[in-house]
């Protein structure tokens, strides 16, 4: 087990890389909130950090264990730097066009605090403009009175953490729910009819065959969901899993690269053969024409975002942000009606080519006459070496006539470990 976290080995979310951003930055972030307004599309992540247990592969910012009052005390600060942002000059009287609740589990949070939470929101943003508003869930943490709020709250786009039907698996990996659950909860998402509904699994979690992979994946497919995500495991190196392993000194079982990505090629292979289609490398969708993603592809193109909540990332013209990352910092701030900065980074124009370059590449393709009018430079004619080593490698197609990148299966199932290639000769990873 690495006590770092190699390329190649994690889901590539940003550019410049998060190691580059500092506390020197939290000036120009506060200065790009008191500029005038942009006219890219504006997004809202708010960020629920709690879980009733932590998974053994979850690296993120979550709480367990967590008393009623902290709860409330938190939402009511999401609410209060809602109002913060929602008030400055960059951000006042703009429209959101997404609204993204993740966590963290979101559904953690009980009926009467999700109607405080989004009456307190709409109170700042409003989001009844929004093509998009996804929520996060957990089976465990839901109810049918529960379920029925979030539709009637405003909920487009549900997403439900599923992961594998296996409960041995499921208990293997730390996860708090298991698959009697997800059964009783999908009847109170169908019954609600919400726009869109996806379904969260991953592959290779430690545990997994070849056959018990092929029945999550079948029985996945039973449900019917409009969408699917499959993520391939990761382990860095701050999870649970690598944790024990480095104290124990015996290595976490879990499925090597090769193996994870054949697993993902033939769960696509499934859903594609069921009437599915391919929308990036971990996203399969049922159907392309009304099933869309607004919140990745506005913001995998350069829209604003604007965070709420603890270690939270966001961007606004061109700075790039993350929040207080511990829980007592991060409420001092709010309560003191400060935004709640850690640190950041102001983006170059050419470091902002390439964010966008390299996160539309993980949907397989990219468009360089967008890319092209936007940022001045030609992606295809600039990165041409790269390209070639691509093609001659087996993860991109031959250029077609239209000049349009494509990626392979084999290359779109790797993405994540391509796209390094774009940027380790300008920023070290």
């Amino acid at each position: 087990m690495a006590e770092t976290t190699e390329p190649g080995s994690y889901f590539v979310a940003n550019y410049p890389p998060f190691q580059r951003w500092n506390n020197e930055a939290v000036p120009a972030v506060l200065a790009a909130f008191d500029s005038p307004p942009t006219d890219v599309p504006l997004g809202l992540y708010l960020h629920i950090p709690f879980c009733r247990k932590r998974c053994k592969f979850c690296y993120f910012r979550v709480y367990t264990d967590v008393a009623a009052a902290d709860v409330e005390r938190y939402s009511q600060a999401l609410a209060t730097e809602a109002r913060l942002a929602a008030g400055s000059p960059a951000v006042t009287g703009r429209t959101l066009q997404y609204v993204y609740f993740g966590g963290g589990t979101p559904s953690f949070l009980s009926v009467r605090q999700l109607e405080r939470l989004v009456a307190g929101l709409h109170d700042s943003f409003g989001w009844d403009a929004a093509e998009e508003v996804t929520f996060e869930c957990e089976p465990g943490t839901l109810s049918e009175p529960k379920v029925q709020a979030l539709r009637r709250l405003g909920v487009t786009r549900l997403s439900l953490g599923v992961e594998n039907f296996d409960d041995a698996i499921l208990e293997a990996n730390g996860r708090a729910h298991l698959s009697a659950e997800i059964a009783r909860a999908w009847e109170w998402i169908r019954a609600a009819d919400f726009p869109s509904v996806n379904v969260d699994l991953i592959a290779g979690m430690v545990g997994e065959t070849t056959e018990s992979w092929q029945r999550t994946v079948e029985k996945a497919l039973e449900l019917e969901p409009d969408s699917v995500t499959i993520y391939q495991m990761e382990l860095p190196f701050n999870t649970v899993f690598v944790k024990d392993s480095t104290a124990g000194g015996e290595p976490t079982p879990v499925a090597d690269w090769p193996a994870k990505r054949a697993w993902v090629d033939w769960a696509f292979n499934r859903f594609c053969a069921a009437g599915y289609a391919v929308s990036s490398g971990y996203t399969l969708v049922k159907d392309s024409q009304r099933v869309q993603f607004r919140y990745r592809d506005m913001l995998w193109e350069g829209s604003d975002l604007i965070a709420l909540g603890v270690a939270s990332f966001g961007h606004l013209s061109g700075v790039h942000y993350q929040n207080k990352t511990h829980w007592d910092d991060y409420l001092a701030d709010v309560e003191a009606g400060r935004l709640p900065v850690q640190r950041g980074l102001a983006a170059s124009p050419r470091e902002r080519l390439i964010r966008e370059l390299v996160l539309s590449l993980k949907r397989g393709s990219i468009d360089p006459s967008r890319l092209l009018a936007k940022f001045g430079v030609d992606p295809v004619a600039e990165w041409g070496t790269v390209w070639n080593e691509l093609a001659a490698q087996g993860f991109l197609e031959p250029l077609a006539g239209d000049g349009v990148p494509r990626l392979t299966r084999r290359g779109l199932l790797q993405v994540d470990s391509l796209l390094p290639r774009f940027f380790e000769q300008e920023s070290t990873v």
